[in-house]
């Protein structure tokens, strides 16, 4: 049964640019498959949609590893959900 409230974002700082990839100029959008338990923290946290770049990826998944989100909720109570979280690389 999916949860009444879905898991939200809290204020996460965003990830670090690899410096490796910065100075190559690579950019790119990483989705990462999250697993959040019910305090809403993640316990697992893999690629779903590379960036095409294993260096963005893998600053991307260290990164949401040490994130908060909101617990999802069912009927008032927190529950574990999985989440999307889509994270763009791009030089200014």
């Amino acid at each position: 049964m999916p949860p009444d409230v879905n898991a939200a974002y809290r204020n996460n700082p965003l990830p670090p640019y690899p410096l490796v990839a910065k100075r190559r100029g690579l950019e790119g959008v990483v989705v990462l498959a999250v697993s959040l338990n019910i305090n809403g923290r993640p316990v697992h946290v893999a690629v779903k949609r590379s960036s095409g770049h294993g260096s963005l990826d893998e600053t991307a998944v260290q990164s949401v590893r040490s994130w908060q989100f909101e617990p999802a909720r069912r009927g008032g109570q927190a529950v574990a959900a999985e989440v999307e979280v889509p994270l763009r690389f791009a030089l200014k």
